[in-house]
């Protein structure tokens, strides 16, 4: 492995954590390739810039895959991932709450639901309890 796919992993634990890690578990058996590139452009090259920290990073993902519509699956990635590099959910719902002004509200709504599905799923080490 090179110094670059390490450096990835380890934005992509701390910044996703396990939903980061299943997301390129899915790809390995299909396209090992795209689950590489995955680590190393977005998290090795992307967020180690300096400029800016990763709460800001979250927001404008959270506020792009909002604004698209068209990608759940994602943007519930990086939900979570704003609860994990400190966003509060009163701050995810305020990014979304945004995105209606310059996305439409189907794109809020759609943003907002993704966004409860999340914040109803146990945090990550958290036990579940019946």
């Amino acid at each position: 492995m090179t110094d670059r796919f390490e450096r990835g992993l380890a934005n992509l634990r701390t910044i996703d954590g396990e939903a980061g890690e299943k997301v390129i578990e899915s790809l390995q058996d299909i396209s090992p390739d795209l689950a590489r590139y995955t680590i190393e452009y977005p998290f090795a090259d992307i967020y180690a810039r300096p400029g800016l920290g990763l709460r800001e990073r979250e927001i404008a993902t959270i506020a792009a895959l909002t604004a698209m519509g068209n990608a759940a699956p994602q943007l519930k990635v990086h939900i979570q991932a704003g609860l994990n590099v400190g966003l509060s959910k009163t701050e995810i719902e305020e990014i979304i709450i945004q995105m209606s002004v310059y996305a439409g509200f189907p794109a809020a709504l759609n943003g907002m639901q993704a966004a409860k599905e999340v914040f109803e799923q146990p945090a990550q080490g958290e036990a579940v309890t019946s």
